[in-house]
């Protein structure tokens, strides 16, 4: 309902465009008009700063009000005009609308209209969020399976909206890592922070390698700008991209854009991103009449025929379907090997033309349905850009993921085999001053394989389970308690190891 009283006040407008009361605004002489942006009961409404249009407005927006009942909220409105408005005309405009006059632009929808050369400061209110919500009640409380869901699912998500659009400063971003860090390991408040036995790079790391998997946000951010530069791609009549074309690549595509003159934040973060649409696009071809021959992903894996090859020149200017019969949807192989070279020909020639599909249409070969996911984005973007595979530890980390036992029973033995917990032997590594004594039992060494295993209670529980016998060769044949456990949950039945990891 809401929606359709609002397609009336967008009728409204587009009636008085049309008589030429109003003037919509364009970015470039190329790029469509815009009058008006609406979502939800958020409203953008753009017109030529003068006193008729003024009242235009004035009347557009009465008249809805009447027919629909909805009175605009005057406290919680704003006007922005340029810097070439004359004082007189703002304050007049600003007389007849009964809105005060800003600025900037604040925030639309949650990000900011206008964004200065303090980045930081900018995006500050991110990072007060996240920082808002470590110090809820909600996470003061909480297990380490806990903080994991809470950083995975609520704090690692609180920034994602604006990461869409904007890229973030990677100061702000280390800032905020550092952060959920900290919470991670401690209560995130500054009197009580807890040792930070690993680095966020190594939690960042997947969990079959040896991490907790949680996102690296400069990766994260890259991923969902390339969402981005897909839809210029993908939805070429839309509107942004429609506009973004008409400024920044009239005559090109969006892989072959360039910065242009004096470009917005948002083109700059988006082209950013481009290498990650370039690697994981593919042309699907259908009559190849649309695909250049050179610096277009169509070939196999979504490989290019690059214009520096020799003879390039003499296909400069054509379309694939220049190399097809012309009769049936096949290769004319005849002149591929004329034109091009012994290995470049046979990948051509390898290349399949599927009769079924009509129109040329780029896909993202890195998902079957061909479309753009943020997910397998995020891959190829955390191996190019961060490459944390030395960070990587091998081992049978699946086992522990994969045991059907409580979260937290997972995450306790997740930080045994990484040297995690608090042992006196770790302490002291860590730079605390300490004994390495038992403190129970006096044993000359405290660590986790002597608490766990080799204390005298713990082997007494160990008998009585019934489990010391695959236990004691796990010991004995391995070289530390890692390898020792992930031997026991390769050995053992599902019962048992729900049994073990229980026990432990």
């Amino acid at each position: 309902m809401f929606i359709i009283c609002a397609e009336g006040l967008s009728a409204l407008i587009r009636d008085a465009e049309s008589r030429g009361e109003l003037t919509d605004t364009k970015i470039c002489r190329r790029a469509p008009s815009v009058s008006h942006l609406l979502f939800a009961d958020d409203c953008f409404l753009f017109f030529k700063a003068d006193e008729n249009q003024t009242n235009v407005l004035k009347n557009i927006l009465t008249t809805y009000e009447t027919a629909s009942g909805q009175a605009i909220s005057l406290p919680k409105s704003e006007i922005f005009c340029s810097r070439n408005v004359p004082d007189l005309l703002k304050q007049t405009i600003t007389d007849i609308l009964g809105v005060q006059v800003v600025l900037g632009t604040g925030k639309y929808l949650v990000l900011p209209s206008m964004i200065g050369r303090n980045r930081n400061a900018t995006f500050a209110f991110i990072k007060d969020r996240i920082w808002q919500k470590i110090n809820s009640w909600s996470g003061k409380c909480l297990s380490k399976a806990g903080r994991e869901v809470m950083i995975k699912y609520v704090l690692q998500a609180i920034p994602s909206y604006v990461m869409s659009i904007f890229r973030l400063p990677t100061t702000l971003v280390d800032s905020i890592e550092k952060m959920m860090n900290s919470f991670w390991w401690g209560h995130g408040r500054s009197s009580q922070r807890g040792i930070h036995w690993m680095s966020w790079e190594k939690l960042s790391a997947p969990k079959m390698h040896g991490g907790m998997g949680f996102k690296d946000l400069s990766a994260f951010n890259l991923a969902m700008l390339g969402k981005q530069g897909w839809k210029f791609i993908a939805e070429p009549d839309s509107l942004v991209a429609r506009i973004f074309k008409a400024r920044y690549f009239p005559n090109g595509s969006f892989l072959t854009a360039r910065i242009g003159h004096n470009p917005s934040y948002v083109w700059r973060s988006i082209l950013g991103a481009r290498f990650i649409v370039r690697g994981g696009a593919k042309w699907s071809i259908g009559s190849g009449a649309t695909i250049p021959i050179l610096n277009e992903p169509w070939l196999p894996n979504g490989e290019c025929i690059r214009s520096d090859i020799p003879g390039a020149h003499f296909v400069a200017h054509f379309n694939i379907n220049s190399l097809m019969n012309l009769h049936a949807k096949s290769w004319n192989e005849l002149a591929v090997r004329q034109v091009f070279s012994v290995d470049i020909a046979n990948k051509i020639l390898h290349t399949p033309l599927i009769p079924q599909v009509d129109a040329d249409r780029i896909i993202w070969k890195a998902e079957r349905n061909g479309r753009y996911s943020v997910r397998s984005a995020y891959r190829p973007c955390v191996s190019e850009l961060v490459d944390s595979s030395h960070l990587w530890r091998p081992g049978y980390w699946t086992g522990i993921w994969n045991l059907q036992v409580p979260p937290k029973v997972k995450n306790l033995i997740w930080r045994i085999c990484r040297g995690c917990l608090p042992t006196r032997v770790r302490l002291l590594d860590k730079g605390v001053n300490c004994s390495t004594n038992c403190a129970s039992c006096d044993s000359e060494f405290e660590d986790s394989a002597h608490v766990f295993f080799n204390y005298p209670f713990a082997t007494q529980v160990w008998h009585r389970t019934g489990l010391w016998g695959s236990i004691h060769h796990a010991l004995l044949t391995t070289s530390s308690i890692t390898d020792a456990i992930f031997s026991i949950l390769q050995v053992l039945s599902t019962d048992l190891l729900q049994r073990f990891a229980t026990m432990l």
